[in-house]
C-alpha cells in the first residue's frame, strides 16, 4: 500500500452527553479541543503527548487513538508499518466530558486520512465505527458532527440527527479536582424505574431540544432529570449541590454526562449570565475550575497542521 509521507491533524471538540433528561441520547460538542498530530511511520508506534494525560497515558498501542487508528485501518484495507503521534489535550480525562470519543474520533478521521481507501470510509460508517469502538453513540455523533445531537440505535446500527443550537447558547463548564469512571457512575443506576419517572422523563426530554434549539425560556423545565443524576448523586454529592445551587438561581444546570464536572447553560436575556456561576461554585466549598465556553457548531475538523485552527480554551500544535 502507498502511504503518505505527510501528516494529518485532527481538532476534537469536548462533549457532554445526557443534558439531564436526554439520557444516552444527547449529545453537546463544547469548544474546548484535543488536537492529535498522525503520520505514518517505517515501524511501530511513536506517541508524545502534551497537555492533559500527558504523565499517565499509554504510549503504546493501548493508547486510545491508536486502537480507533488500527479498528479504522482495518476496515480500509489493511495496516501501515507503523503510527506517529504528537496530541496536544485540553479535554479533563475521567470528567464526563467526552475525552474518550475525542481520542476515538481522532483515531478514526486520522486513519481515513491517512489510508489511500479512506474515501471509502463515509459519514454512516464513521458514527458506527467510532460508536462501536465507544460503546454507545451520544458523545461520538457530537464530537464528529458539532453542535446539539440526537443519537440512538437501530437493530445493530447507531444513527444521529444534528440540530443547530440557539443563537447565544454560553455553556458554563465546572470541574472538580477529583475525576469518576464512567463505568463506576453507571454502577448506581437502578435496573428499572418508575413509569411516572419514565413519562414525566420523555417530555422534559421533548423540552429540553426545543429549549436548545428554539425557546431558551423551556430549558429550566427541559433540564430536569428523572432518569440518572438523583441515583448518582450519593457518588458525587458536591456535584449535585452545585446543580442544585444552580438551578435555584434560576440556572440551567446539569451533571455532564456520568459526572462529575456540572455544566450551566444560559442564554442572553433569558438566564442569568455566566458571571452568576463562580459565585454560586464558590459557595460550595469545593476548588471547582470554572470556564465558559462557546457552543463547537463544526464538530472534528481535518487538515494539514497549518490548516487546522487553533479556538479559545482548545490547544493547537
Amino acid at each position: 500500500m502507498n502511504w503518505p509521507d505527510r501528516p494529518v491533524t485532527v481538532r476534537v471538540p469536548a462533549t457532554s452527553a445526557n443534558l439531564g433528561p436526554g439520557f444516552d441520547a444527547m449529545g453537546l460538542a463544547l469548544g474546548l479541543h484535543d488536537v492529535v498530530e498522525a503520520r505514518i511511520i517505517a515501524d511501530g508506534v511513536a506517541i508524545k503527548v502534551s497537555g492533559v494525560g500527558e504523565d499517565t497515558v499509554a504510549a503504546d498501542d493501548a493508547h486510545l487513538v491508536v486502537q480507533a487508528m488500527r479498528a479504522a485501518f482495518s476496515l480500509l484495507g489493511g495496516q501501515p508499518p507503523g503510527i506517529g503521534l504528537r496530541c496536544t489535550n485540553a479535554i479533563p480525562q475521567g470528567y464526563g466530558l467526552g475525552s474518550s470519543a475525542g481520542a476515538i474520533v481522532a483515531g478514526v478521521l486520522a486513519a481515513r486520512a491517512l489510508s489511500p481507501g479512506g474515501d471509502g470510509l463515509g459519514g454512516p460508517e464513521l458514527l458506527r465505527l467510532a460508536s462501536r469502538i465507544e460503546g454507545h453513540p451520544d458523545n461520538v455523533a457530537a464530537c464528529l458532527s458539532g453542535g446539539l445531537t440526537i443519537a440512538w440505535t437501530s437493530g445493530t446500527r447507531a444513527e444521529a440527527a444534528r440540530l443547530e443550537p440557539v443563537d447565544g447558547l454560553t455553556p458554563v463548564l465546572c470541574v472538580p479536582a477529583d475525576p469518576m469512571l464512567t463505568h463506576t457512575a453507571r454502577g448506581l443506576l437502578p435496573a428499572s424505574v418508575p413509569h411516572a419517572d419514565a413519562a414525566a422523563n420523555a417530555a422534559r426530554a421533548a423540552l429540553l431540544i426545543t429549549g436548545l434549539t428554539a425557546n431558551p425560556a423551556l430549558l429550566m423545565a427541559g433540564t430536569e432529570d428523572l432518569l440518572h443524576q438523583r441515583y448518582r448523586a450519593v457518588a458525587m454529592p458536591a456535584t449535585a449541590d452545585l446543580v442544585a445551587r444552580l438551578r435555584a438561581a434560576g440556572i440551567p444546570a446539569v451533571v455532564s454526562g456520568a459526572g462529575p464536572s456540572v455544566l450551566a447553560l444560559s442564554v442572553t436575556g433569558v438566564h442569568p449570565g455566566p458571571a452568576a456561576v463562580p459565585p454560586l461554585a464558590e459557595q460550595t466549598g469545593v476548588a471547582w475550575q470554572v470556564r465558559t465556553l462557546e457552543v463547537d457548531r463544526r464538530g472534528a475538523v481535518v487538515g494539514v497542521p497549518s490548516a487546522v485552527p487553533s479556538q479559545p480554551g482548545g490547544a493547537g500544535l
